[in-house]
């Protein structure tokens, strides 16, 4: 397969594979037995690169239903689609799996799976709530458990996962979001400082690829949604530093691998490529 340039691609690099499983397993320890997560996956048909995302087919699959079902082998807890579009909905449902119908003017990912807890857990059973992307076919399940285990390890509010860059020009591409962290002793665990599109931090040593999968606690991501938009937030295009410019915390878990995202008809192409090879 020909290599996606650059400015074609959304964030992945261009040395991805189609990741089923990590190269490595790392352990996280014990999720706290008084976390009752529940795991929400946000879906538009209108994306701007590639209309009709959700429902667009791999190996005759959609590829919502393909990060449900990763969601699932997951086995964090309950797994539900936010959809914003009733086809969204019948897909899901049709596979066997459960979705909420969300209004599809919110502005933005985190809002939906917020209305959407709410719909489907008025009660507020569910402590823990995990925002995973829809475009993301080919996820480890094992990395949603990571960011579970590390909101549940280090008290933070939220949780998310970066993996090491080994491509030298992801360094500077700006689609590629890179976590400023303080490492813990293991350098498995540490705590977010800053998210930037910049190549940081400066200086010898390892640069870091976010990876977009989010362990919320519940009163977080309450507190999130009604925050307005930050200035860096605004500036840098990412909303988690809008969090961090309110004072939350995120924890950062380290995987071995970022796995492929479909923002674009080449990204496309390539998890087709790759998982139908799969199946």
């Amino acid at each position: 397969m020909p290599a996606i340039p650059p400015e074609k691609r959304g964030d992945i690099t261009s040395r991805l594979s189609c990741v089923i499983a990590a190269k490595r397993r790392i352990s996280f320890g014990i999720t706290s037995s008084s976390m009752n997560p529940v795991v929400i996956i946000p879906a538009r048909m209108a994306s701007t690169r590639l209309p009709g995302k959700p429902l667009a087919t791999i190996a005759g699959v959609p590829m919502i239903v393909r990060v449900w079902q990763r969601a699932v082998q997951a086995n964090v807890g309950p797994v539900i689609v936010a959809a914003a579009e009733p086809e969204i909905a019948a897909a899901i449902e049709q596979a066997g799996g459960r979705a909420v119908l969300t209004a599809p003017d919110l502005p933005s990912g985190s809002d939906r799976v917020f209305a959407a807890l709410q719909e489907a857990d008025p009660d507020e059973t569910h402590d823990i709530v995990v925002n995973l992307q829809g475009d993301l076919p080919a996820l480890d399940p094992d990395s949603i458990r990571a960011a579970v285990e590390a909101l549940a390890a280090t008290g933070a509010d939220i949780a998310t996962l970066a993996a090491e860059i080994d491509n030298e020009a992801d360094r500077d591409n700006p689609s590629v979001v890179k976590p400023v962290v303080a490492w813990g002793v293991s350098r498995e665990r540490g705590r977010a400082l800053y998210f930037t599109r910049a190549r940081a931090p400066w200086g010898e040593g390892p640069l870091f690829h976010h990876i977009g999968i989010y362990a919320f606690r519940r009163a977080a991501l309450s507190r999130f949604v009604q925050l307005a938009p930050s200035p860096l937030e605004k500036r840098e295009k990412l909303e988690q530093l809008r969090a961090l410019e309110a004072g939350m915390s995120i924890a950062v878990a380290r995987v071995a691998q970022v796995p492929v995202s479909v923002d674009t008809p080449e990204d496309l192409e390539q998890a087709r490529s790759c998982l139908e090879r799969n199946d």
